[in-house]
């Protein structure tokens, strides 16, 4: 049973993701293994369960989570769930992983997220909340404190926001910044040196009400990374 309901569970957060009818994403879920003779009906429903793609659920490969916390998903989940992770909350299974497993930082969060993917908690791109967000990210060819002014600066911001009124919550300068957006929404800002010329920034917009909004606010934090870039071009 406790198969069953997991099955049924990725097969409801898929068709959240995508619209896609239950027959539908039941297929795309579930990879059919091959007729070996006849199976029983619980037999059938276990292979069934198996074949689900936990990586392409979790939106990131089994290779790659592998390499950074030791665990495929196919052994992530089960040991989640051996503590009861998907009646938790979030930081509750992020400081399980951190803890118990020893996973620190930034893959303990990936850990988490993609946990609650496999398990219908949110989907791709939502929060818990039910909310969404948007995350970009670009490197540039200045010093992070260069790159860090930019935003800090509301008259060189808003040359390259176009015009876009935000305030700023909280900033640690160089390495993080927190904005207030018009509708609401709330901006996450990173900043992180890659040498002596060279940083990144990242954005995470959160509160948003839908994906089709977090789409478009991809998009939109893609272009005005293009006009930051020519910004911080000029003399």
């Amino acid at each position: 049973m406790p198969r069953n309901k997991d099955l049924k569970r990725l097969i409801r957060a898929r068709m959240r993701r995508t619209g896609e009818a239950y027959t539908a994403a039941r297929a795309h879920i579930i990879k059919k293994p091959k007729a070996r003779g006849a199976a029983t009906p619980r037999a059938s429903a276990a292979s069934a369960a198996e074949k689900v793609d936990y990586a392409a659920l979790a939106g990131m490969s089994n290779e790659s989570i592998k390499a950074k916390t030791g665990c495929t998903w196919d052994r992530w989940v089960p040991a989640l769930d051996y503590y009861g992770a998907d009646k938790m909350s979030h930081s509750d299974i992020a400081a399980l992983v951190s803890k118990k497993y020893k996973i620190d930082g930034w893959w303990s969060q990936t850990v988490t997220v993609g946990y609650e993917r496999i398990k219908g908690l949110r989907a791709r791109g939502q929060r818990r909340d039910g909310t969404f967000e948007a995350s970009k990210s670009r490197t540039f060819d200045v010093p992070v404190g260069t790159l860090f002014e930019a935003w800090a600066d509301a008259s060189v911001r808003r040359r390259w926001l176009n015009g876009e009124s935000v305030r700023v919550r909280t900033a640690t300068a160089p390495k993080s910044m927190r904005l207030d957006w018009s509708d609401g929404s709330i901006i996450a800002v990173g900043f992180l040196t890659k040498g002596k010329s060279k940083s990144a920034v990242a954005v995470q917009h959160t509160k948003l009400p839908d994906r089709e909004t977090a789409d478009r606010l991809k998009k939109y934090w893609g272009d005005r990374f293009d006009a930051l870039g020519q910004v911080l071009l000029e003399p």
